[in-house]
């Protein structure tokens, strides 16, 4: 194999990969954005379709081209207050029971206080 052909495998594998993950965070956003599931399958099927007319290119100068596109147009349209589930960093309950002020001591023995 030539380094030519090495170096065209690699930059078609970090293509795909980009698409794949530009494909993944779209589809996610479009949960934020259409929050019943009968809107969301529609948007998503447009999501699809979109991918999908671009799925035979085959020049990689054009494939970078429409990904840095795909990149803007995912991050201009993007939601501006993302659904975070509650356990996760960000979400409701995440560090729901902070550390108390300083000068507050907890007593862990329940029941069992010295009754001098």
């Amino acid at each position: 194999m030539s380094v030519a052909t090495a170096t065209y495998l690699v930059r078609r594998a970090a293509q795909k990969e980009r698409v794949r993950i530009l494909y993944r965070r779209a589809l996610k956003d479009t949960l934020n954005w259409a929050v019943h599931r009968h809107l969301f399958y529609e948007d998503a099927d447009l999501l699809r379709a979109r991918f999908e007319t671009n799925k035979h290119v085959e020049d990689p100068d054009t494939i970078d081209r429409l990904i840095a596109d795909g990149e803007v147009q995912y991050n201009k349209w993007r939601h501006p207050d993302p659904y975070i589930v509650p356990w996760a960093p960000g979400g409701s309950k995440f560090t729901r029971n902070p550390a108390p002020p300083e000068g507050i001591e907890i007593v862990y023995n329940y029941g069992r206080e010295d009754n001098d």
